[in-house]
């Protein structure tokens, strides 16, 4: 497979916004659903307003930078980009020996097995709300490089559960998977019932998605989602932050947040307390 003349990756960015990138160009950006963030703000390109200029111009960083939705797509990193997010929470993990596999979506590849905390934290940790993509045959070849697999190189689809499938395949046994919604993660958990189910890209979460993820994940987002703080928060066993929380639902979890807690030379705060926590300078308007 080699690159296509013409590919098209669409995300959701910034402020859940849609963003569909051509030939390496940014060529459409939708309407944000929220106003202000705080994660954005510490953007390499921070967007303090969110307006589709500056929501371009953060992804058109993103491209120059690390070569998002291109051939030159970058796949390792070292550096954190935040203290909780999902990539750091996984790559602590896989270091503290409590996974061996993680599977992601990423653009140019669409659903990979990672092996290596450096591939989580360069795929995951630089990677917005994923809805399609084009497969790239350089950044497919780079990821199988550094000992990855891609499951399926010709369409480059996004299918979680088939990416756990292909883990357990590989010899794989314990295993994270990224998921954005209810039913990838209810297949995922019935198929394999040791698997650690990561939540992400909650905003928008509906009512109902949200009662059947606090029964199936092990971690969950909170991004600028409402649902998430009213009926997952409550259920959490272990909050990490408090503007943009992430909710541990099982002592699995409750070990993926410990095991970052140790890793880290950040100095920590800890209390017992009745959950959710909601702090000051949250997401707007939470959807």
């Amino acid at each position: 497979m080699v690159s296509s003349d013409c590919d098209e990756h669409v995300i959701e960015a910034i402020g859940r916004c849609r963003v569909v990138i051509r030939n390496g160009e940014v060529v459409e950006v939708g309407e944000p659903q929220i106003g202000d963030c705080p994660l954005a703000k510490r953007f390499a390109v921070p967007v303090k307003e969110f307006s589709k200029e500056a929501i371009k111009a953060n992804i058109e960083h993103r491209i120059r930078a690390f070569g998002m939705c291109t051939p030159r797509r970058e796949v390792l990193a070292d550096e954190d980009f935040v203290g909780f997010g999902a990539s750091e929470l996984l790559s602590s993990a896989m270091r503290g020996g409590l996974i061996d596999a993680a599977v992601l979506a990423s653009d140019g590849a669409g659903t990979v097995v990672v092996t290596t905390p450096q591939m989580i934290q360069g795929i995951g940790g630089r990677m917005s709300g994923l809805v399609s993509t084009t497969p790239l045959r350089e950044v497919m070849d780079r990821i199988e490089h550094h000992g990855g697999f891609v499951l399926d190189r010709a369409t480059a689809k996004l299918d979680q559960p088939a990416g756990a499938r292909l883990a357990v395949k590989r010899g794989f046994h314990r295993i994270a998977v990224t998921v954005a919604g209810a039913e990838a993660a209810e297949i995922i958990r019935r198929e394999n019932p040791d698997a650690l189910i990561f939540v992400v890209h909650t905003s928008g979460l509906s009512e109902d998605e949200a009662q059947r993820l606090a029964a199936t994940a092990d971690l969950v987002t909170g991004c600028a989602s409402k649902t998430v703080r009213e009926i997952i928060g409550p259920k959490a066993l272990l909050q990490a932050g408090a503007a943009i929380p992430i909710f541990a639902l099982t002592v699995r979890g409750k070990e993926v947040i410990a095991r970052r807690i140790v890793e880290s030379t950040a100095t920590i705060f800890l209390k017992g307390e009745k959950l959710p926590v909601i702090g000051p300078g949250q997401p707007g308007p939470l959807i």
